[in-house]
């Protein structure tokens, strides 16, 4: 198991993850916060939300200085002292937001299928859907290269639609709270290689990497990396990960971040043996 003093770069989701599922409180996670700074430990935001939000959330978090993964693996935002890297200061991956939003469109005039995205509504319904604050909606609404929808029609049409859209090369992935479309390819799991591999070249050696998640949408986060917790969700979507019952995945029994902590309390020992 991972140790502090090791080279640890730590990958997790917001909400339902990191973030309480109902009042959005980090605060059971705050000590481990606190040591990881302590230790100089990355801890890379890898969420569905938008950059535009996370901006505001690293602010509070105090982890304005690592990068951060956005909207499913779409969009990759790297930090001023990532200043010198040919992507700074975006890598986006897949496609961009209007095309995903004429597709949709296109799809939904065609089969009449019963959705809703962002690109639909306005900020008040959106802070209806996720519970956020007016201001807060707006910025989720602030999208580079994905769309979330709340689907309304029965799974066959949902099962016709993903394939509709595959074959306009979008793809279709399940979060905590929505479905999102995104450009095919494009995950977390995707982006954490992509960062992990950035990590290691501008240090100099390998990097033990740790994952932390409570979503369908971050199951390829969780393949990607070398520990992976498995954060008990407010939902019933099954969570099959590869290596099942063996020491690199725990399954945690708490939920948000009483469970995020759970996960760090299992996996990482606060110093090497003498």
């Amino acid at each position: 198991m991972p140790y502090l003093d090791n080279s640890l770069l730590i990958f997790t989701d917001l909400d339902g993850s990191l973030l309480d599922h109902d009042d959005y409180s980090w605060k059971p996670a705050q000590g481990w916060l606190d040591q990881l700074a302590a230790h100089q430990v990355p801890v890379v935001i890898t969420t569905s939300k938008t950059a535009a939000e996370v901006t505001e959330l690293q602010k509070a978090l105090n982890l304005t200085e690592v990068p951060f993964i956005a909207e499913n693996g779409a969009v990759i935002a790297l930090p001023e002292s990532w200043g010198d890297h040919l992507a700074y200061p975006r890598k986006v991956f897949g496609a961009e937001y209007g095309e995903i939003r004429k597709i949709i469109d296109a799809l939904r005039l065609r089969y009449d299928f019963e959705c809703r995205g962002f690109g639909d509504v306005n900020a008040a319904q959106v802070a209806d859907w996720t519970g956020l604050p007016l201001d807060d909606a707006q910025l989720a609404m602030t999208r580079e290269g994905s769309e979330p929808l709340v689907w309304f029609g029965d799974e066959r049409d949902l099962t016709r639609f993903e394939g509709y859209l595959n074959q306009e090369g979008l793809a279709l992935t399940r979060g905590g709270r929505f479905w999102h479309v995104m450009g095919a390819g494009v995950s977390k799991g995707q982006a954490v290689q992509w960062l992990a591999g950035e990590y290691r070249r501008r240090r100099g050696h390998p990097m033990v990497t740790l994952g932390l998640g409570d979503g369908p949408n971050d199951l390829t986060m969780l393949e990607a990396v070398d520990h992976a917790v498995v954060i008990r969700g407010h939902h019933d979507q099954p969570m099959p990960l590869n290596h099942e019952g063996s020491d690199r995945i725990f399954r945690t029994t708490l939920y948000g971040p009483q469970g995020w902590k759970q996960g760090l309390d299992h996996f990482i020992k606060k110093s090497a043996p003498v």
